[in-house]
């Protein structure tokens, strides 16, 4: 189980920089942690994505955070919206940084880092309404085999 890397307290890290990046924007973001990725990596991260129900959020603004551990495997996924906006370099940019720190093992600071720059991007194309803005999906991290 990627439970035997990701501890309680990397988790609540993750899950309070997906709770700071969302606090401004209506964009919705989650983390998906497994051990081994079946078939690339891009592929694997767009079932997820679909098995998460990601893409029925109203702005299709959702972006997944792929992470398979053993297989050394990461991958940031957007949905429809975010892609037609962010800038060319925007996945580059946080799949480097993300994975500068998990050459370190320090998987819950480069997911950390990389959902705060999610976050930031998501702010200045989809800002947060007080009208109606509702979290439509889960904080939590969810798991794999």
């Amino acid at each position: 189980m990627p439970k035997d890397t990701i501890t309680d307290a990397d988790e609540k890290v993750i899950m309070e920089a997906i709770q700071e990046a969302e606090r401004n924007t209506s964009g919705e973001i989650r983390v998906h942690i497994e051990n081994n990725c079946e078939g690339e990596v891009l592929d694997r991260a767009t079932e997820v994505f679909a098995q998460l129900h990601m893409h029925l959020t109203k702005q299709r603004n959702g972006v997944l955070f792929y992470v398979a551990i053993k297989d050394h495997q990461f991958a940031v996924l957007g949905d429809a919206g975010i892609n037609a906006i962010v800038p060319d370099h925007f996945w580059e940019d946080i799949t480097a940084e993300v994975i500068s720190h998990f050459k370190k093992q320090e998987y819950a600071a480069g997911l950390a880092k990389g959902v705060i720059m999610a976050g930031e991007q998501l702010k200045s194309h989809f800002p947060y309404s007080d009208k109606g803005d509702l979290n439509e999906l889960s904080d939590d991290i969810s798991f794999g085999k």
